[in-house]
């Protein structure tokens, strides 16, 4: 056993966060200190004895000051304990005590520390333990615990599932009325699963407190018609709201013909939902009035926040954890509001005057400016929503959030998402991975060709950012779209009718040059016209309804085009019906494009027989027909994405081999600071990932330059390592085919000719490769963005235009496939102009170990196979250099689940 001892030092700063338990409200977790004595004895106050004999195995009712002392001060290694807060009240707390360590006689012996937990009674049931758990165990793998222990009495059934449902193996057995549970805390997969999905049914839970709030309050209403307030009171009454709507204001004067409160703490009933449109500066007191009632969830109207300037942006940190102090979650501020157009909610928290139809979409959009003006296209063209929030400056609730909502949520088919900036890039991608499986996502990024994640911050380390970031919305199945406008072409689509089968497109029309038109749209977009059929200017509807069912009865056929151009004097109502009816009944996507038609609609729909309109099978008419072929082109890619197997993938949770874990943490120990690889520790580093690097010898003279030739039996090459010379594309630094001493000397002479430069002739002597394409994979870490993959040929040309794939690990194999395909000299792998063709299936090998490397070990910085001969049948890396530091937060949101600190306002949600 270690002794308690005394502090010894200050725990990590991403030990402190705050939470979502899992009926969607949030609390804050952080260490114990020294000055929670008070808070200790005030909280032990309050469990029941029988929660006390469950977690001392005996009468305790009141701690000792010797007690208090030995729990609050820690040492944050040998002894951690975590307290979760809420109100400024503690309601529960954790800890581990590290009980065994390796000795002399048995150096294998894990680590293990004994863990405990005690949740106030009333708090129970609401998932703390296991967010305690979460957070002891990752604290625990930080300092080197490998194992935990615990003592549990049987009838204490609560604790005992918290072990079990956590995903760990537990094993254990039962001696003298207890319980001896021991499990390791490596994250298995099944552990990440089981914290993925608490932490999906926390947000989405939280989520659905604005959803289907059954009273709102709006605080600051007015009874001025040009108020903000007022606007919000009418649109909650006029859009139909089905719960109850209160009004509060200093004078309680009624507004619209409501009754109006003083204060939200007067209000006689509960609130679910507190609309908030006061001075910026008053916001903080509002949020006291609604904790101290009982609300569940803000949203923020009121701007003078983050969006001006640094005091604004302190005045959002205090206001954020304000809220999330008391439980509250909180949208905006600087927001439009939120909508959700259930017919039995009817709720138009939001400055819009435009209640959209009811529809299959959920749109998320972080600019209250811009929200209007999208809810009025939505309108517009009629695509209809199922919800919608405008997040405003998103310093709590974010799109990661709505998500999660919208993964379960029935009402919603596609999602619809305006993004301005990726406040946390790793989550995004995590989610959107699992959802694009059940649900289409549809994203604009502005900004996408100037600005980075978020806006130029977040991939600042490499040096494409937006070739980055595209290919993590790929990977992701995000259909990434340029403009609003396309983004509802493809929203329609997807709302409306079925998914593609493959590229395959029939085209049918009544305008030869509308065909061809639509046939170079096609084939500019990766479709393949299989069919195009010209019906002539004087096409009847019937001809185009025979035409149409030809097309898609065809096999070799997986969606059609229609389009249409009227003659003089005629309508294309008729033509229009038939589209509709074909559309409604087809098992394959129609989209259609009228050209010069009046009174065609954007959606050709086939009245029922209440003579309202059917979504399910209404086909997109678009008013060009490029939009037309584009929109469908992004359904494709989203379909053919969809196909993809999923068990490909690489383990996310799998753990990276001991050997490498000791060589990077020895490394770091030695130099904190962090300091480029050696060679020797670089092969060994890359070795436990079956990587083998082409020894390389630095050499200072000729004389050693020779030795070296005749230790490795000569054909060999010299190089110079200068910067400046490396990536020439003449090659002239290198010094080939040398095979005896005095090749070795006029090699070494015209070498040192070309750098003089003293004191940067660097020179290294390699066994020659066997021939192939030199190609370089390059991996790196962005403290926001996390760990990215590059793949390109090698040399300054693939620099200066671009030629690179970027992956975010973890990869599938699939992914690592389309890295050596999608670049524009691929055709140097494929046998291009006669050349041998490469393997290139052990090139996709060797990307996947250096995303794996990367994916295992944040603290490598950097990881850099510049040099890689791809041939025909071997792949030999020849230059590799590395680099590693410190890193203050080990990734550690892929174990345990987080809201983004309050402090920050880059990492929103």
């Amino acid at each position: 056993m270690t002794s308690t001892g005394n502090p010894t030092s200050e725990p990590p700063r991403h030990w402190e966060a705050d939470v979502l338990l899992i009926d969607g409200a949030s609390a804050h977790i952080r260490p114990i200190r020294p000055t929670d004595a008070d808070l200790l004895v005030d909280f032990y106050g309050r469990v029941s004895d029988e929660s006390k004999y469950y977690r001392f195995f005996s009468p305790m009712p009141t701690l000792s000051d010797r007690d208090v002392t030995r729990f609050t001060q820690v040492d944050h290694h040998n002894r951690v304990a975590f307290v979760v807060l809420l109100a400024g009240q503690m309601i529960a707390v954790g800890r581990f005590d590290v009980v065994e360590r390796p000795t002399a006689s048995q150096p294998a012996k894990p680590v293990s520390a004994e863990i405990a937990f005690l949740v106030q009674d009333e708090h129970q049931g609401r998932g703390i333990a296991q967010v305690l758990l979460e957070h002891l165990a990752q604290a625990g793998r930080e300092v080197g615990v490998e194992r935990f222990v615990a003592e549990v009495l049987p009838d204490n059934r609560r604790m005992i599932d918290t072990f079990k449902d956590a995903g760990y193996r537990v094993a254990g057995g039962f001696q003298d009325g207890v319980m001896s549970l021991e499990f390791p805390i490596e994250p298995t997969e099944t552990a990440i699963g089981i914290m993925e999905h608490r932490e999906h049914r926390a947000e989405s839970a939280s989520i659905a407190r604005f959803f289907k709030a059954r009273s709102v309050a709006v605080i600051g209403a007015s009874r001025r018609q040009d108020t903000i307030g007022q606007a919000l009171v009418r649109h909650l009454v006029t859009g139909d709201f089905t719960g109850v709507v209160y009004a509060v204001n200093p004078t309680a004067d009624p507004v619209s013909g409501l009754p109006a409160y003083r204060s939200v703490t007067e209000i006689p009933g509960d609130v679910d939902v507190a609309i908030v449109a006061v001075p910026a500066n008053a916001v903080q007191d509002v949020v006291l009035d609604c904790a101290a009632k009982g609300v569940k969830g803000l949203v923020v109207i009121s701007s003078g926040f983050a969006e001006t300037g640094d005091e604004g942006r302190r005045r959002q940190r205090r206001l954020v954890g304000l809220a999330r102090s008391y439980g509250l979650r909180l949208i905006g501020p600087n927001c439009l509001g939120v909508i959700n157009t259930d017919p039995e909610v009817s709720l138009n928290a939001s400055l819009s005057t435009l209640m959209p139809p009811r529809g299959r979409a959920g749109f998320f959009c972080q600019s209250g400016a811009l929200g209007s003006a999208i809810l009025e296209k939505v309108y517009n063209r009629g695509l209809g929503l199922s919800t919608f929030v405008s997040a405003g400056n998103r310093a709590d609730v974010s799109g990661n959030d709505l998500l999660q909502y919208w993964e379960e949520d029935a009402s919603t088919e596609v999602v619809l998402l305006y993004l301005e900036s990726i406040g946390n890039p790793r989550k995004f991608s995590r989610i959107t991975r699992r959802v694009s499986r059940r649900k289409p996502i549809v994203a604009v990024r502005s900004g996408r060709t100037t600005q980075g994640v978020p806006m130029g911050h977040a991939v600042r380390s490499i040096s494409a950012p937006q070739q980055a970031v595209d290919a993590m919305f790929r990977q992701a199945g995000v259909i990434q779209v340029d403009t609003l406008d396309e983004m509802f072409d493809v929203a329609q689509l997807l709302a409306h009718q079925p998914l593609p089968r493959g590229r395959r497109v029939a085209v049918v029309g009544n305008s030869d040059a509308l065909g061809l038109l639509a046939t170079d749209a096609a084939a500019a977009v990766g479709l393949v016209v299989n069919s195009s059929v010209a019906l002539g200017a004087d096409a009847t509807a019937e001809d185009f309804e025979d035409a149409l069912d030809r097309a898609i009865d065809d096999p070799e056929v997986d969606s059609v085009v229609a389009v249409y151009i009227p003659p003089l004097n005629v309508s294309g109502e008729e033509v229009a019906n038939v589209l509709a009816a074909v559309g409604e009944q087809s098992d394959k996507p129609l989209v259609s494009t009228f050209l010069g038609a009046e009174g065609v609609p954007e959606l050709l729909r086939v009245p029922d027989v209440a003579g309202s309109t059917a979504g399910r099978g209404s086909v997109p008419s678009y008013p060009a027909v490029e939009a037309a072929v584009r929109a469908l082109a992004h359904v494709v890619e989203y379909a053919v994405w969809l196909r993809t197997p999923e068990d490909e993938r690489a383990d996310d949770s799998s753990q990276p081999p001991l050997a490498a874990k000791r060589l990077i943490n020895g490394i770091l120990m030695e130099c904190p600071e962090g300091r480029q690889l050696t060679f020797e520790e670089l092969r060994e580093l890359l070795g436990y990932y079956q990587i083998s690097v082409w020894e390389a010898h630095p050499v200072e003279t000729v004389e050693e330059a020779i030795q070296v030739g005749e230790d490795l039996g000569w054909d060999v090459v010299v190089k110079a390592t200068a910067d400046h010379l490396r990536h020439r594309p003449d090659l002239a630094h290198v010094w080939r085919g040398i095979d005896s001493a005095e090749e070795m000397r006029v090699g070494w002479e015209n070498l040192s000719e070309l750098i003089n430069e003293p004191g940067r002739a660097r020179f290294v002597v390699q066994k020659t490769a066997p021939p192939g394409v030199p190609v370089g994979i390059a991996a790196v870490e962005d403290p926001l963005f996390g760990p990215v993959i590059s793949f390109g040929t090698a040399g300054p040309l693939t620099e200066l235009l671009g030629d690179k794939a970027y992956r975010v690990p973890p990869l599938s194999l699939h992914e690592a496939r389309a890295m050596t395909r999608e670049i524009k000299s691929s055709p140097l792998l494929f046998g291009y102009r006669g050349s041998e063709v490469v393997d290139v299936d052990q090139i996709e090998q060797l990307i996947m170990a250096v995303a794996q490397v990367k994916n295992d070990f944040p603290q490598v910085r950097s990881l850099d196979l510049s040099l890689v001969l791809a041939g025909a049948t071997s792949s030999t890396v020849l230059t590799a250099e590395a680099r590693v530091e410190p890193v203050t937060d080990l990734r550690s949101d892929w174990f345990v689940r987080r809201l983004s600190r309050a402090s920050d306002d880059t990492l929103p949600g």
